[in-house]
């Protein structure tokens, strides 16, 4: 992370501003992203001659590609990190990343098959170039051991999921309603809006993200040339071995646009009130769930450490990962009721959602801060995109575990998500203590500072 010297910083709500500038970036970002995910395989598999055509894949054909896609997306943040700490700066990378979005999400509005590859390729490198970059910077407007960082990714994460949420109404509805790729183009003028306000509010975050190769402070100098520490060394094989909650994760947590997804169109009862409820709309149920309970569950996590109660980072997400995998067991209930009787209750999916958005705030914002935390100085955006790619292999997996279910059965895939979610889980605690050794006590001194002591130096 970049955390030149910066004599005052101005604040709102206790955080930086900067850290709001990165919040409606990082929310438009998501709204192209998510909305064009929502209807994406919806697309995919619609008929060709229906009213509103798509291209007629098949269920299995449009999982793989959307399994190929979300993976790529977030594995292209390695070159992007890797680019930002050697060349760039993360300041630069992300707006180069925002450029390529809005062209990607433009492109897609085009009804052309080399329009819809063009665009989604786009959308890959500009993900990499922005995603870890921006991530990276929010870290950066934290002093270490500052307690409210955890909180400031939190809040970050909350604009995420802002996004998330309008854009599975908004674009959700025009592409199912209007037209596919009137909600693609919907999505790219979202980007657009985002790119807008960051270049608007680059007066906020002069002090952070800058390239450490023309960096004026001399720490810094010297820790992108010097070799890495045994303390450094040790903290990147935790964070490694963090990734493998984050890969099961992911893997488990996709199925929301892909199998789930589908789910809610062809087996869920979605009348309500005479009303027939948009299958793409409870993509939004999820982000909904964080913008209503992101604040609280961090605010629970920050009171359990300051009465000195376990509540590490690698804590957090071993328990977010068990009570996400319960939410699969209300899938394994929809799906009986299906096979019982035609349909399954919207409840069902309701639940499902509320129980892996609660399980997501203990692990997403927590492993994004983790990383700051724990990243050497000049490998900070590299290793946010390893975090990144790794939630890539994460889709991956989702989108074979989707395919799974043409044979496997939809009840033994959720089944078993929930199960081998909740059992890795607990099986890594075991060897939690081991590994919060090798941080080399990162987060003992975390505290509520001073606006003095909270001044990055």
């Amino acid at each position: 992370m970049s955390a030149i010297a910066q004599k005052t910083q101005k604040e709102l709500f206790g955080h930086p501003v900067g850290l709001f500038i990165l919040f409606f970036t990082e929310m438009w970002e998501r709204f192209s992203y998510y909305g064009m995910r929502a209807i994406l395989v919806l697309y995919l598999v619609a008929e060709t001659q229906s009213s509103n055509a798509g291209l007629g894949w098949t269920n299995a054909e449009a999982l793989s590609l959307y399994g190929w896609y979300t993976m790529l997306v977030y594995v292209s943040s390695i070159p992007g990190g890797w680019i930002a700490d050697k060349f760039l700066g993360a300041k630069r990378s992300v707006l180069v990343g925002g450029i390529l979005l809005v062209a990607g999400h433009s492109i897609l509005a085009i009804e052309e098959m080399w329009a819809f590859y063009t665009g989604l390729g786009l959308i890959i490198a500009g993900v990499g170039m922005l995603k870890p970059n921006i991530s990276t910077m929010v870290g950066g407007l934290y002093k270490q051991g500052d307690i409210r960082r955890d909180k400031g990714f939190t809040i970050f994460y909350i604009g995420i999921n802002v996004g998330a949420f309008l854009s599975s109404l908004i674009v959700g509805y025009v592409g199912e309603v209007y037209g596919w790729h009137y909600g693609f183009g919907l999505a790219g003028i979202g980007m657009a809006l985002g790119l807008l306000q960051y270049l608007f509010g680059l007066k906020y975050l002069k002090h952070v993200g800058n390239y450490l190769g023309t960096s004026e402070n001399e720490a810094e100098k010297a820790a992108a040339k010097a070799p890495l520490t045994k303390v450094e060394k040790d903290r990147i094989v935790v964070m490694l071995i963090s990734f493998l909650l984050v890969i099961v994760f992911w893997g488990a947590f996709e199925q929301a646009g892909g199998l789930m997804n589908i789910y809610a169109k062809e087996n869920t009862n979605r009348m309500l009130m005479g009303w027939e409820v948009p299958a793409s709309w409870f993509q939004s149920l999820n982000a909904m769930f964080i913008i209503f309970l992101g604040t609280s569950v961090a605010g629970y996590w920050a009171n359990r450490k300051l009465k000195g109660k376990v509540s590490s980072s690698l804590f957090k997400m071993m328990i977010g990962l068990v009570i996400m995998g319960t939410g699969f067991f209300f899938m394994s209930a929809a799906s009986a009721q299906y096979e019982a009787v035609g349909s399954s209750a919207m409840y069902w999916l309701v639940l499902a959602y509320l129980f892996h958005t609660v399980g997501e705030l203990c692990l997403s914002p927590v492993a994004l801060s983790y990383i700051t935390k724990l990243a050497p100085v000049k490998y900070a955006s590299l290793m946010m995109g390893v975090y990144f790619a790794m939630t890539g292999f994460g889709n991956k997996v989702a989108g074979l575990l989707g395919e799974s279910a043409s044979d496997l059965g939809e009840f033994t895939v959720f089944t078993g998500i929930a199960v081998f979610c909740i059992a890795f889980g607990l099986f890594l605690m075991l060897f939690r203590k081991r590994l919060e050794k090798l941080t080399h006590g990162v987060e003992d001194d975390e505290r509520v500072m001073s606006a003095e002591e909270a001044e990055i130096a």
